[in-house]
């Protein structure tokens, strides 16, 4: 039961690209596309008429552009193709997107007096696995004006077409690095002068580092914020390379049990809070 017209839908999956992948939705589809920072493998259309002709017609343009093919097929094979998710009537076979080695990057050079150097922010993430979670600290990140995102590789979750999605297509303009070694590089980080600042979901005494508001926050040189697991935070060894932990203050006596914010909601209220800042310091 349900399996419809079988024998036309094999050519869909029988012959995937070994190791690709289907990202969905217009917004990672078209920047994938745009951005060519993946081999890309074929474009699906859903075949209809209807408002969304237009798009799929530069969908197939772009894709013609880059030289994929296209391929016009039923809703229902692009409901597969997503696994049921919101594919918007687009989906993209490409090859996965892996975290960039910080090995690869360019690194900036810290000038006593510019301003500019003054104000650089990173956003180091540490074992965040929910996808969607991922996916909106990317795209908030990217939005507020970090100027790098890097992830501890070996217990994050990968750079997937869920997190891509959650990321409205941030993902696919923004790079992400990663690194085996964060205690490390957060160390290295440090003693080239750069300010660590953890983040902890409610302010209280952290193992001998200083717990200071979001809002009094200072930035006067180039900063690295730190955010930890949905669930526990922070490691102790991450919290011990910071220099600062920064708490948003809540609103109310807050019940027990729903005493802190999601990462990614609490994430965007600190980096909107550093990066606010930019308008008072900058020349």
């Amino acid at each position: 039961a349900g399996k419809g017209k079988g024998p036309e839908r094999k050519p869909l999956f029988l012959d995937r690209t070994k190791g690709s992948e289907i990202l969905f939705g217009v917004a990672p589809c078209w920047l994938a596309l745009a951005q060519a920072r993946r081999a890309l493998f074929r474009l699906f259309l859903k075949q209809s008429g209807g408002s969304g002709r237009p798009v799929r017609g530069e969908f197939a343009l772009q894709a013609a552009a880059r030289g994929g093919p296209v391929l016009h097929v039923p809703g229902r094979e692009l409901d597969a193709l997503s696994r049921g998710r919101l594919h918007q009537g687009v989906c993209l076979e490409a090859a996965p997107l892996p975290f960039k080695s910080l090995r690869d990057a360019e690194e900036p050079q810290l000038g006593d007096g510019e301003s500019g150097s003054r104000q650089l922010l990173w956003l180091v993430l540490e074992h965040i696995q929910d996808p969607m979670n991922l996916g909106a600290l990317l795209r908030s990140a990217y939005f507020l004006g970090v100027d790098r995102v890097v992830a501890s590789q070996g217990n994050s979750c990968p750079l997937t077409p869920i997190v891509s999605k959650a990321s409205a297509g941030a993902m696919e303009v923004f790079d992400v690095y990663g690194t085996d070694d964060l205690q490390g590089f957060l160390k290295v980080k440090s003693a080239e002068g750069w300010e660590v600042v953890g983040t902890v979901s409610r302010p209280r005494d952290v193992e001998d580092v200083p717990v200071i508001s979001c809002s009094e926050f200072q930035w006067d040189k180039p900063v690295i914020v730190v955010i930890g697991s949905e669930g526990k935070g922070l490691s102790l060894e991450t919290q011990l390379q910071c220099q600062r932990m920064l708490a948003i203050p809540p609103g109310r006596a807050l019940h027990p049990g729903i005493d802190s914010l999601n990462v990614s909601v609490a994430a965007g209220i600190l980096l909107h809070s550093i990066c606010s800042q930019k308008r008072r310091h900058g020349d």
